[in-house]
């Protein structure tokens, strides 16, 4: 026979409405009462049964996380595991629960997010991207549904709550270690696509460009696609122009493809071109060379973009907020002065 509230009500000697407000993590009950009450859940075997209750507070307790791409193609990039751990740690700390996206194109993706706000499945919504002309956004801001992005925004962003590093910036920073590395041929690879913290980050390579005196050389800029392609492709991008002596490259996963080809190709890192990347993730360290990256701090972009849904959620009212979390370039061994 199922255990009731009313069985752990009368176990903890209390009322079964002082029980829901235990389940309920309520501030006015005393600890010793949630105590006692916790005690008499575990003895009986009791576990509240959180869908009723989600319809009876209007709740789902539930945080939905929009991904770019599919979840199979999404989560072999060690990025979005560990956004989605900054999340989930914040989540979990509020007693929120997490519901993956699983879609693959855009239009699919767009469908996913329609169907999980009008089927109430979730109280908000994290976007762990943003594209120049995001229709996501445009939607949920035209219902009024609570979310957050995890990266620029650019239409209305004035009305959005978003984290993000310095793309821009830190990017900068990038090209001009390189530059002061003696580079000159240096070419750009990052995704295809309107993602914004790509063209931000293009143009922070642009500047640095510029304020050095060097000419911006659109036969650099490679795009993932051609790396997908293998290293015919490769060749062939290393042929039609003058050799680049250096890449800054805007995630890690790309960077490592990269030397990987390299090495079939007998070309060498950093003896014959120096690699920068981005992301900082665990490989970066451990790959052959050591990978110079730039930490956007992963794991803190999560933490901030939940914890601002959360009290979006919470209180409706509360203004819009731009949080930047700090990058930094870590230097390692991928990177060498020209000869």
């Amino acid at each position: 026979m199922a255990i009731t509230i009313k069985d752990v009500a009368k176990e903890a000697n209390v009322s079964p409405s002082t029980v829901s407000r235990v389940i309920a993590n309520n501030p006015r009950i005393s600890e010793e009462t949630k105590k006692r009450v916790r005690e008499a859940m575990d003895k009986l075997g009791y576990h509240p049964n959180f869908t009723a209750r989600s319809l009876a507070v209007n709740s789902t307790a539930t945080i939905g996380v929009v991904m770019p791409f599919s979840a199979s193609h999404v989560l072999q990039d060690p990025f979005f595991p560990e956004v989605i751990r900054g999340i989930s740690v914040q989540a979990r700390e509020h007693k929120y629960g997490l519901y993956l996206s699983t879609a693959g194109t855009e239009d699919e993706i767009y469908e996913e997010v329609v169907g999980m706000v009008q089927g109430r499945r979730v109280d908000g919504l994290i976007l762990l991207y943003s594209r120049t002309d995001d229709r996501i956004i445009k939607y949920l801001q035209k219902i009024d549904f609570p979310f957050t992005v995890i990266g620029r925004p650019v239409i209305g962003a004035e009305r959005v709550t978003y984290v993000d590093n310095d793309n821009i910036y830190i990017t900068k920073v990038v090209t001009d270690y390189l530059i002061a590395l003696g580079h000159t041929k240096i070419a750009f690879v990052g995704y295809d696509g309107d993602f914004v913290f790509m063209l931000d980050r293009l143009e922070g390579y642009k500047q640095a460009l510029s304020e050095a005196g060097i000419s911006f050389n659109e036969d650099y800029i490679v795009q993932k696609s051609t790396i997908n392609k293998g290293k015919e492709a490769i060749i062939s991008f290393l042929s039609s122009v003058k050799t680049p002596t250096a890449l800054v490259c805007t995630d890690d996963f790309i960077a490592i493809e990269l030397m990987s080809h390299f090495e079939e190709l007998n070309i060498r890192v950093p003896e014959d071109v120096s690699i920068a990347s981005f992301n900082n993730v665990l490989l970066a360290e451990y790959s052959k060379p050591p990978l110079t990256s730039v930490d956007i701090d992963i794991f803190q972009l999560g933490v901030e973009g939940a914890s601002c849904l959360i009290e979006k959620i919470k209180n409706p009212d509360v203004l819009p907020k731009r949080i930047t979390i700090p990058a930094k370039l870590i230097e390692r061994k991928s990177c060498a002065r020209i000869k």
